[in-house]
C-alpha cells in the first residue's frame, strides 16, 4: 500500500496555514483570471501566490497552481505573459484543463509538471494514457467514475499519477462543465464566476400559462402553492421577483439534488490501488473546514497505511460540518444504508457550531474571540492540530473579570476556565459547541 498524498484547498493564506497544521502535504489555489476560484481567492495577484508558494516550501510541503479555465481568445492571448512571473515562483505544478493552453505551455516550459483538472472529463483508461502522451504528469479523474473503474485505469496506465476527489461539493453538471449559472444570473461557472445557483434556496410560486405556454407568476412575491404540480415556478428569497421555471418529474426536480460527497470509507482502498492524491474540495469553504476535513482525512490515511480497520467514528466526525445530506457519488452502485440517507436531502447544520478561536491561555483561563452564541454549561469541544478535547465550562467572564451569563456572539471576548489536557500549542485552534441535535438548514 502506498501513502496518498493528502490534498486540501487554499484560498487564502490562512487556508493554507491550516490546511497544513491539520495534516495536508499540499494545498491548491487558483491563479487569478484563470481558475475556476475567481470569486472565492485571495490570491489575486503574483506577489499573493509567491508568499504562499514560498510558505508551502518552507514547510516541505507542494503548492499546485490552478489554471483549469475554459478559455475563450481573449485569455488565451495573455495566458503565457501572465503566468510567466507566477512561474518564476515555483509551483509545485500547474492544473490545467484546456488542450491549448496545455499545448502552449509544454512548448514553452517543457519541464513544467502538468496535472491534467477534473474538468477535462478523464473517464477512462485510454484518455489517461493519451494524456501520458502529451507529457502529463498527473490526471484529476472525474467524479463520475466507480472504484473498479479507478482500479482498471490504475492498472491499464501504471505509470501516471492519479488524484481522487473524496470530499466536498458535487456539482449537478458533469464533472463541474455546468450552464446553470450563466443561465439564471449570467455568471458564467466555466468562467470562474459560478454563483452556486444549484444549491439555493427556493420555493414555489403560484402560476398559470401566458398565450405562448410560458410560465408565468399569477401572485406576488413570496406566494405558495399548496399543490405539488409536475411544473413549478421558483423564487429565491433574496431575490423576490425573480420567478424560475423548473420542470419535475418522478426523480424530482435536478436543479436541487446534489448532495455533499464523503469518502472517508474509501481512503483504505483507495490506497491499495495506489491512488498517489487524494483531494478535499472546498470552494466558499471556512478555516474551520478545512481543518476539520484535513483532521479527518488525515488521520483516515494514516490508519490505513498502518493496517488499521476503518473507523466508523472518522464519517461522524465529518457530521460535525455543516452539509447537504452525504453521498459516496459514484464510487459504488449500492451503498450500505449506514453510508447514506435516504429520507433527508436538505442542508444539515452539523452536530457542531464553531463558537470562538483561542486568542490567548493563562494558567487558569483562556481567552475566547466569540463567533457564535454559548454559555456556560454547553458542552464544548476544542479542535486542535494536536487532537480534540471534550469539555463544559463551568463559568465564563469578559475581559474586565464581571460574570457573563453567556457569550452573545460575534464581537465579544470572553473567558473560561481552561480545562485539563490543553495542548501545548494553541495555534489554529476552534472552540465548537456540540448541539443538541442536528436539523435541516433553511440556507
Amino acid at each position: 500500500m502506498t501513502t496518498p498524498e493528502l490534498l486540501a484547498p487554499a484560498g487564502t493564506l490562512e487556508h493554507l496555514e491550516t490546511a497544513f497544521a491539520y495534516g495536508a502535504d499540499a494545498v491548491y489555489a487558483g491563479q487569478p483570471r484563470y481558475s475556476l476560484r475567481v470569486r472565492n481567492n485571495s490570491f489575486k495577484d503574483v506577489a499573493a501566490l509567491g508568499a504562499g508558494i514560498e510558505r508551502a516550501h518552507d514547510l516541505g510541503k507542494q503548492f499546485y497552481l490552478v489554471s483549469n479555465i475554459a478559455p475563450h481568445n481573449n485569455k488565451v492571448r495573455s495566458y503565457l505573459k501572465d503566468l510567466e512571473p507566477v512561474l518564476q515562483r515555483k509551483p509545485d505544478a500547474l492544473i490545467m484543463s484546456d488542450p491549448g493552453l496545455i499545448m502552449l505551455v509544454r512548448e514553452k516550459w517543457p519541464d513544467q509538471p502538468i496535472h491534467l483538472s477534473v474538468q477535462a472529463n478523464a473517464v477512462n483508461w485510454a484518455a489517461v494514457e493519451f494524456w501520458r502522451r502529451q507529457g502529463i504528469s498527473r490526471v484529476i479523474l472525474s467524479r463520475e467514475l466507480a472504484l473498479d473503474e479507478i482500479r482498471e485505469i490504475r492498472d491499464r496506465v501504471p505509470d501516471m499519477e492519479l488524484e481522487v476527489f473524496v470530499h466536498g461539493a458535487l456539482c449537478m453538471a458533469y464533472s463541474g462543465r455546468c450552464l446553470l449559472s450563466g443561465y439564471m444570473n449570467h455568471r458564467d461557472a466555466n468562467q470562474g464566476a459560478c454563483t452556486n445557483a444549484c444549491r439555493w434556496n427556493y420555493k414555489e410560486v403560484q402560476h398559470s400559462h401566458d398565450q405562448t405556454g410560458d410560465l408565468i407568476a399569477t401572485c406576488g412575491s413570496g406566494g405558495v402553492q399548496e399543490v405539488e404540480p409536475k411544473e413549478i415556478l421558483l423564487e429565491e428569497p433574496n431575490r423576490p421577483g425573480g420567478f424560475i421555471p423548473a420542470y419535475e418529474d418522478e426523480h424530482g426536480t435536478y436543479i436541487m439534488n446534489s448532495k455533499d460527497l464523503r469518502a472517508v470509507q474509501h481512503v483504505a482502498e483507495l490506497a491499495k490501488m495506489g491512488v498517489h492524491s487524494l483531494k478535499i474540495e472546498g470552494r466558499t469553504k471556512s478555516t474551520y473546514y478545512v481543518a476539520r476535513t484535513t483532521q479527518v482525512y488525515r488521520r483516515a490515511i494514516d490508519e490505513a497505511v498502518n493496517g488499521k480497520p476503518f473507523d466508523m467514528g472518522l464519517m461522524d466526525q465529518l457530521e460535525a460540518l455543516s452539509n447537504r445530506g452525504y453521498t459516496e457519488g459514484f464510487l459504488r452502485r449500492h451503498v450500505p444504508r449506514e453510508y447514506q440517507t435516504y429520507e433527508q436531502g436538505s442542508s444539515f447544520l452539523g452536530t457542531q457550531q464553531v463558537v470562538g478561536t483561542i486568542t490567548d491561555a493563562d494558567d487558569r483561563w483562556l481567552t475566547i474571540d466569540v463567533k457564535n452564541k454559548f454559555a456556560p454549561g454547553d458542552q464544548l469541544e476544542l479542535v486542535n492540530p494536536a487532537g480534540n478535547i471534550r469539555f463544559s465550562a463551568a463559568t465564563m467572564e469578559n475581559r474586565n473579570g464581571q460574570t457573563m451569563e453567556y457569550a452573545p456572539g460575534s464581537g465579544h471576548v470572553v473567558r473560561i476556565p481552561k480545562p485539563e489536557r490543553l495542548p501545548e500549542s494553541l495555534d489554529f485552534s476552534y472552540l465548537t459547541r456540540i448541539l443538541p441535535e442536528s436539523s435541516p438548514s433553511q440556507t
